[in-house]
Formats: C-alpha cells, structure tokens, sequence
C-alpha cells in the first residue's frame, strides 16, 4: 500500500513540474499608455511574441525564466518570472530613451594679439584643402559592394526583383538598411540570434523574402508602421534564415 501511495505522488510530482505554463502580462509606458508591438522574448526557450494593441502578451515560461522586452525607442527591459507572476499577471512598465542633446561648439573669438589670432583665423590653404576634399568624400553614398560577401563568406538567396533601388528614388536599399538597423539597434538582431557580422545580410534576406518598401524607398521615409511592419515580418523569415547556417 505504501509502495503504491509512493508511486502515485511521485506521478503527480512529475505531472506538476513538467506542466505548461503560460505568463501574461500588460505592456505600458511610463505614462500609462499600453504598447503594441513589443517584443517579449523568453531567454531559456528563445520563444518571442509581440504585444496586441491593447498592451497584452501570453509566453510559456516558467518561474525563474527571464523574459525581456524590447521595442525601438524604449530602453530594454529583463525581468524574471516569479511565482506571483504566474498565479496573476505580470505587469510591465517601458521608459523611454533619453535624447542626447549634441554638443554646441564654443568658437574662439579674437584674443586681440595677432600672433594668437593669425593661426585661429588664417589656417593654411592645404589645410583648407584637405578639409573640403574630406566633407566631399563624407557626402558620398557608399558603394554597395563594400557590403558584398568575401570569397567563403555565408551569402543570402537574392529573390527575384531585389535590387539596390532606382535612381528616381530618393533611397535604395542601403539607405533603408542602415536606417533600420541605426533605429532598432544592433541588440534587436543579437536578441534574434543573429551575429552582428551578419545583421546586414539578414536585412537583405528579409527585404528579398517580399518585404514591401518601395514607397519608403521613393519618398526616402521609414515610419513607425513601417518599422513595425518589418519587424513583423522578420519573424516569418527567422526560422529559414537559421536553417541553412546549422548546415555549414
């Protein structure tokens, strides 16, 4: 009897730690107001949702995972789940990232003694030189087969109509590129398990799986839907992205 009774809790014992659990929460900023599309990653299981409109998220976890959230504009946020968090729900708070103010130059004036004010305001001319040739090469758009894979470097599948835009566009593809990566942040990628060497091939694989861009693309603007948008769309590209890296 004993040996059964042994048994039978040590059944309900595997039964409650090997259970599904599911975490929910609400996502708001530090005014109050519910966040749509931030990511919730899950670190342990590496799953990763987006919030709804009104704020709300649902991850499996379990208590002791670490569960962070991220979205472009807003400091990233790691939180472990407690008991509490699965018997009631968890209750999340965003702030947002502090603007830098740029830094105001303070320019010399005239000192009144002409050794000191010759050099300030009378530089050498191939010095003046080497400035106007530097500012002219820094206006340049960078040539995109700098961007190209090195011989024996992974290389992403080009779809059919990716191209590096047109020239009656006011941006091409590059532009695009380095303006989505500069405004989720390379720890967006890194949080996906993409190498920072990679980030810029996983880019073009998403916008050669489809990603619509060519308003963005003609106009030479990215929104905040847009941006949400690709994000979106980064998690139906995630999956094939991986695969053919475990093959090498």
């Amino acid at each position: 009897m004993k040996l059964k009774l042994f048994f039978f809790l040590s059944f309900i014992f595997f039964i409650h730690t090997h259970a599904q659990t599911y975490i929910f929460g609400k996502i708001t900023s530090e005014d109050g107001v519910e966040m749509q599309d931030v990511n919730v990653i899950n670190i342990r299981t590496d799953e990763m949702v987006i919030s709804n409109r009104d704020g709300h998220f649902m991850i499996s976890g379990k208590q002791g995972d670490e569960l962070r959230f991220v979205k472009p504009g807003y400091e990233r946020l790691t939180k472990r789940v407690s008991l509490e968090n699965i018997q009631a729900p968890m209750n999340v708070s965003l702030v947002r990232m502090a603007i830098q103010i740029p830094e105001v130059e303070v320019k010399q004036g005239l000192t009144g003694n002409l050794k000191i004010d010759s050099k300030a305001y009378n530089k050498p001319k191939k010095v003046e030189k080497l400035k106007a040739d530097i500012a002219s090469y820094l206006k340049q758009k960078s040539d995109p087969r700098i961007l190209a894979a090195r011989p024996g470097e992974f290389v992403q599948p080009k779809g059919q109509g990716f191209s590096i835009g047109k020239a009656k566009d006011k941006w091409d593809d590059v532009d695009l590129m380095s303006y989505i990566r500069k405004s989720l942040g390379d720890d967006y990628f890194t949080d996906l398990k993409i190498e920072k060497p990679l980030i810029d091939h996983f880019i073009y694989y998403v916008f050669a799986g489809g990603f619509e861009r060519k308003k963005i693309l003609k106009y030479g603007f990215c929104s905040d839907a847009d941006l949400n948008r690709f994000q979106r769309f980064v998690l139906t590209r995630i999956s094939s992205y991986r695969a053919p890296q475990t093959q090498r």
